[in-house]
């Protein structure tokens, strides 16, 4: 049962009442929220954004009741870790390299950190899983995948739901570019996974911070009692909600990425400079260098920014499918640096 790991402060928790909650239906007069009555923007977001939800329900199969959305995927995974994990006492469990937000979310809510490295072949160790996180109040599991550096998708997911005892939060922000399954309608049949999504990627809308979860209805509950009222402004619930109706878009837009990548994969096995190319099923590329920093450097002096992922993975750069202009000006750089300098 979730309500065995949910913290007890959480369980007796008031959540506030907002003005636009305490009722139903249309009205012609708001007076209920002391909003200015002029203005465009002047009235307070739907804090239930059920339009939104709503498109999103039927896009991904999924009941409205099942759904949650925050204010890009870090406020939901503040909240899962606010909600499980008692400050100073309970730990989260990732496997690196991985998404480095589980890291600070644990950090600013003072929760224990249990590192579980990735193996050589970017997957995770199960046996290794078990020994680390058993008794050692791990409430949470986070698994990226596609995961974020390496690209690669977690094969054993399922042996790892059979593993671990907590939630595991399976984040498939880039799950649009990969041919894997998302593990979304297996989560809202139980409250021991949560599938995170985003609008930020595939969608397009990073600036407008559109995270969403699927899960159990139970634990949709309690991350509907804690977060803030209105945590998705009315202008990025619009940007989500146009976004969501031009379905014609986002397709030729995937489209694209995923030929640029075929593109950009080939192109990177002729520079000199490119000793490996990892495996990827997102929209980026972890590319080994014979010398990373030097051949970051030189692209950044030239106008490029890519990530530099030396310090999680020697000799490694993440590098983002961009446009063709972008992904030919990329290699033609490549292609330039001096093999000798590399």
């Amino acid at each position: 049962m979730i309500d065995d790991l949910i913290r007890e402060n959480i369980k007796a928790l008031q959540p506030y009442s907002s003005a636009r909650k305490e009722f139903t239906g249309s009205v012609e007069v708001m007076l209920d929220a002391n909003e200015l009555p002029f203005g465009e923007l002047n009235r307070y977001p739907d804090p239930q954004q059920l339009q939104l939800k709503s498109l999103i329900s039927a896009d991904r199969n999924i009941p409205i009741q099942n759904i949650f959305l925050g204010n890009g995927s870090d406020e939901i995974i503040d909240l899962v870790i606010r909600i499980l994990c008692n400050p100073g006492k309970d730990s989260i469990a990732f496997c690196s390299p991985t998404y480095g937000m589980y890291t600070v979310n644990a950090a600013i809510n003072d929760i224990g950190i249990i590192d579980i490295p990735l193996n050589r072949n970017f997957e995770i160790d199960t046996d290794l899983l078990k020994e680390k996180t058993s008794e050692k109040n791990c409430k949470i599991l986070f698994v990226c995948s596609p995961n974020n550096p390496t690209g690669n998708s977690i094969k054993n997911i399922k042996e790892i739901l059979d593993t671990f005892n907590g939630v595991v939060v399976v984040d498939e922000a880039y799950i649009d570019f990969s041919n894997q399954s998302s593990f979304a309608q297996a989560a809202i049949e139980t409250d021991r996974i949560l599938v995170l999504q985003t609008m930020s990627k595939s969608r397009g809308l990073a600036a407008a911070r559109i995270g969403i979860a699927f899960g159990g209805e139970k634990m949709m509950q309690y991350l509907n009692k804690v977060k803030p009222p209105y945590n998705i402004s009315q202008l990025n619930q619009s940007a989500a909600i146009q976004a969501m109706k031009d379905d014609a878009t986002y397709k030729k837009n995937l489209d694209v990425v995923m030929q640029q990548k075929s593109f950009l994969e080939t192109a990177l096995t002729s520079c000199s400079c490119v000793l490996q190319i990892y495996p990827s099923d997102a929209n980026f590329f972890l590319v080994k260098f014979k010398n990373a920093t030097a051949v970051f450097q030189e692209l950044l002096q030239k106008g490029i920014v890519v990530r530099n992922r030396e310090k999680e993975i020697k000799g490694c750069l993440r590098i983002t499918v961009g446009s063709e202009v972008e992904n030919e000006k990329l290699i033609q750089v490549l292609k330039s640096i001096n093999q000798n300098n590399d």
